[in-house]
C-alpha cells in the first residue's frame, strides 16, 4: 500500500503498533494495546487530562484503565486514528462496551455512530436481532438511570419483540426483570400478553434451577396460541406447592382474554402480529381469493368495486399494523377498515357507514367524510401499511415508506374493525403482516 495517499489509512497502519507507541495502556482484562500520547491528547480532552496533568501519568509510558475492557479500547483507538468505523467492527461482543468507553472519553460522534448501529439492528429480523444479548449486558455494565439513553432504547426495541421468539439463553433474569418493570404500566410499545410475560418468567427461572425444572414447567404451561385453541391440559401440578395447571391457567384466562373486565392483557401499548390472511365468506361475488388467503384478485367481469374483509377481528385495545401490496392496480384502489354490522361486501366500502378507506387518488372516504390525505399512488408494487390504534380509535396510512399524518376526521370507528379492500378488474391485492424493511 503506497504511503501518503489517505491519511486515514496511514494512521490506520500504526493503530496498536508498538514500533510506532510511546504509551502502554492495560485495560479491564489485562491485555496490553500501544498508542501514541500526542495523538490520543489531540483527538481526546479525556486522554489531554490523563496524560498532560504535570503528574506522574505524564511521564510514566503506562496507563490504566481498570473499568474499560479492551474489545472498547480497540474500537477507540479505531475511531481516534482514523475518524471513522467501520460497520463490521462493532459486534454483538463489542458493541456495548465500545459505547460505553466513546461515553468515558467523551467521544460524541463515535456515540452516535453506535446508536445509530444499535437502531438498525433492531429493525433486522428476530433471529439477527441480537437486542436482548445487548439488553442483557447493558443491566449488567451501565448504571440502570432513566435518562440513560442506551438503556431506553434497547428497553423500547426488546419490548417490541414477543417474548415467546426470544431464546432463553438470550436475556439475562435480571434483563426481563429490569424490562418488565420500565414497562409496567407505562405507554410504551409492548408486544407481549400478560399470559406470555408470565410464562416466559417462570420457565427462564426454572431453566436456571435445573433441566428437570425446565422441562417440567415447558410441558405444564402451555401457550397462549394452545389455550385459545382449547389446548386441554391433564391435571398436573406446577412446583411442590400442588397448584393445579388448570388454576393458574383459568386466572390468567378471566385476566388476559375476559372481554368483561377493564383488565389490560398487554402492558402498555400492544402490538399484535397475526396471519392476516382474506376471508373467503366476507368477499364480494367476483372476487377471488388465491394463495393460501393472501392474494385476492377481481375477475374479469368484476366492473365495479367490490370489497373483501381479512379473517381476522381487530377489536377491544391493541395496536395493529399489516401492509397492502398492489401487485396489480386498477382504476382507483381502497385500502382501509370496515366493520362486519350493515356492511355489504358487494358495494365499494367508502360509500357505507361501517367502511372507512384510503383511495389511490389520494383521498380518504366514508360517507360522513371525503378529504384530500396523500399524493395519489397508482402504480403496481405500491406498498400500504395501515396502522390502527384502537385504543384511540385511530388510523394511520403508510405509502411506501413514507409515513402520513393521522386520519383525524374518522371519529366514528367502530369497536370491532376488519381489514377490507375495494377493486375492481383487473386489481390484484396482497396482504401481510406488515414488514418493516
Amino acid at each position: 500500500m503506497t504511503r501518503g495517499y489517505s491519511l486515514e489509512q496511514d494512521l490506520g497502519l500504526i493503530i496498536n503498533n508498538p514500533k510506532y507507541s510511546d504509551l502502554e495502556i492495560l485495560c479491564e482484562d489485562e491485555k496490553k494495546l500501544y498508542a501514541c500520547r500526542a495523538i490520543l491528547a489531540a483527538r481526546s480532552e479525556v486522554f489531554d487530562r490523563l496524560l498532560y496533568n504535570g503528574m506522574k501519568e505524564s511521564y510514566e509510558n503506562k496507563i490504566s484503565f481498570p473499568t474499560i475492557s479492551s474489545a472498547g479500547m480497540e474500537i477507540i483507538l479505531e475511531y481516534i486514528y482514523t475518524g471513522s468505523i467501520k460497520n463490521y467492527l462493532l459486534t454483538k461482543d463489542n458493541i456495548i462496551e465500545s459505547y460505553y468507553a466513546a461515553d468515558y472519553f467523551h467521544l460524541s460522534d463515535l456515540q452516535y455512530f453506535i446508536m445509530k448501529t444499535i437502531k438498525n439492528i433492531s429493525k433486522k429480523n428476530y433471529k439477527e436481532n441480537y437486542s436482548p444479548e445487548l439488553l442483557s449486558k447493558v443491566v449488567e455494565i451501565m448504571p440502570l438511570s432513566e435518562d440513560n439513553i442506551l438503556l431506553n432504547l434497547l428497553v423500547e426495541t426488546v419490548a417490541t419483540i414477543p417474548l415467546n421468539t426470544i431464546e432463553f439463553d438470550r436475556l439475562s433474569i435480571t434483563a426481563l426483570q429490569y424490562l418488565l418493570s420500565c414497562t409496567y404500566e407505562k405507554e410504551m410499545t409492548f408486544a407481549t400478553s400478560e399470559y406470555e410475560v408470565f410464562r416466559y418468567s417462570a420457565i427462564l427461572a426454572a431453566k436456571r434451577v435445573s433441566g428437570d425444572a425446565y422441562n417440567s414447567i415447558m410441558e405444564r404451561l402451555p401457550t397462549l396460541e394452545q389455550i385459545k385453541n382449547s389446548f386441554q391440559l391433564e391435571d398436573k401440578f406446577i412446583t411442590d406447592r400442588i397448584i393445579p395447571a388448570k388454576v393458574i391457567l383459568s386466572v390468567y384466562r378471566l385476566k388476559a382474554l375476559s372481554d368483561n373486565l377493564e383488565l389490560s392483557d398487554v402492558r402498555g401499548r400492544s402490538i399484535y402480529k397475526f396471519n392476516y390472511v382474506w376471508d373467503e365468506s366476507a368477499c364480494g361475488s367476483n372476487l377471488i381469493i388465491e394463495d393460501n388467503g393472501q392474494i385476492v384478485q377481481a375477475a374479469n367481469n368484476c366492473d365495479v368495486h367490490q370489497n373483501v374483509g381479512a379473517k381476522i377481528a381487530l377489536e377491544n385495545k391493541g395496536i395493529f399494523e399489516w401492509d397492502i401490496i398492489i401487485e396489480k392496480t386498477c382504476d382507483y384502489a381502497w385500502i382501509g377498515v370496515c366493520a362486519s354490522e350493515n356492511f355489504s361486501y358487494e358495494t365499494f366500502a367508502g360509500a357505507q357507514l361501517t367502511g372507512w378507506v384510503l383511495g389511490s387518488g389520494g383521498y380518504f372516504c366514508n360517507p360522513k367524510n371525503s378529504v384530500y390525505y396523500c399524493p395519489s399512488f397508482h402504480k403496481d408494487g405500491t406498498r400500504i401499511t395501515v396502522h390502527l390504534d384502537m385504543n384511540k380509535r385511530t388510523c394511520a396510512f403508510t405509502i411506501n415508506g413514507t409515513k402520513c399524518r393521522e386520519v383525524s376526521e374518522w371519529k366514528n370507528l367502530a369497536s370491532n374493525l376488519y381489514p377490507v379492500v375495494s377493486l375492481k378488474y383487473p386489481g390484484r391485492f396482497r396482504i401481510q403482516p406488515h414488514r418493516k424493511n
